[in-house]
């Protein structure tokens, strides 16, 4: 089974204008992400989809792969599927790789592709890391002064998702005990046809409520595979704003690169 992974990357951002272009330790974080997702295990091709001419040349510039998209799709899942029917690409499988991510470590992605090659059956999947005691806390912290910041999820014995939330899932009725908290990794690996289900799928009522597109997927019956993986020592952190950017530089000055 082929596999596409696709790297919406957007010029435009309230709080990041121009983002993808963004220099991190002397590289863009577009390059990063790409370099990343071509070094995951069983990714055949990987393409930046964007909507700008800026991106597009940065990207051939450093010798990756990009396709201009429409401007009209309304996030990442839609421009992933744009560059699907642009690039006329007869993949089976599609990983949705956010292109703000530039510490996603490539066997996160490698482990989508083979949960999904592996089981032909699956319609979607999606990585989850388990929460530390201490990480678990703080985001509840986090959480109750009102940051959105964070997904967390809840699967059955078949590993797949029940539900997701911006909330800190399960409750804890009591502090130490119960059920591990998982967190979500935002990204996704599709089967074509799956893909092209849910962009043709209206909007969905707890979707709407969580802002979170997956919802969209459970609430009309396409289950979610989970994928368990961690980070290996590894640090995780996306880049919303330019402080995270400087965040993810001193990162990687501690850590040292991905690839």
């Amino acid at each position: 089974m082929s596999v596409l992974a696709v790297i919406p990357a957007r010029y435009g951002s309230t709080r990041f204008p121009g983002k993808p272009l963004a220099k991190i330790a002397g590289q863009m974080m577009i390059e990063r992400v790409w370099r990343i997702a071509a070094a995951a295990e069983g990714v055949d091709r990987v393409v930046v989809a964007t909507d700008d001419e800026r991106i597009m040349d940065a990207v051939s510039a450093a010798g990756g792969e990009a396709v201009m998209t429409d401007e009209a799709c309304r996030n990442g899942t839609e421009r992933a599927l744009d560059a699907v029917h642009r690039l006329k690409s007869d993949a089976e499988i599609i990983i949705n790789v956010q292109g703000d991510a530039p510490l996603i470590p490539p066997w996160v992605i490698g482990g989508v592709a083979e949960t999904l090659r592996a089981d032909p059956s699956l319609q979607m999947a999606t990585p989850a890391i388990a929460l530390p005691a201490e990480t678990e806390a703080r985001m509840r912290a986090d959480k109750a002064n009102g940051s959105a910041s964070g997904t967390t999820v809840v699967f059955n014995k078949a590993m797949d998702a029940m539900y997701f939330s911006k909330n800190v899932i399960p409750f804890r009725r009591k502090p130490d005990e119960g059920a591990p908290t998982y967190q979500h990794i935002g990204l996704y690996g599709y089967r074509r046809d799956t893909l092209e289900q849910l962009v043709a799928l209206d909007p969905t009522p707890f979707e709407l409520t969580e802002s979170l597109e997956q919802l969209r997927a459970l609430e009309n019956g396409i289950p979610i595979r989970i994928v368990l993986t961690d980070y290996r020592g590894r640090s995780a952190w996306s880049v919303d704003s330019p402080d995270d950017a400087v965040r993810v530089e001193e990162i990687i000055q501690r850590e040292g690169e991905m690839v």
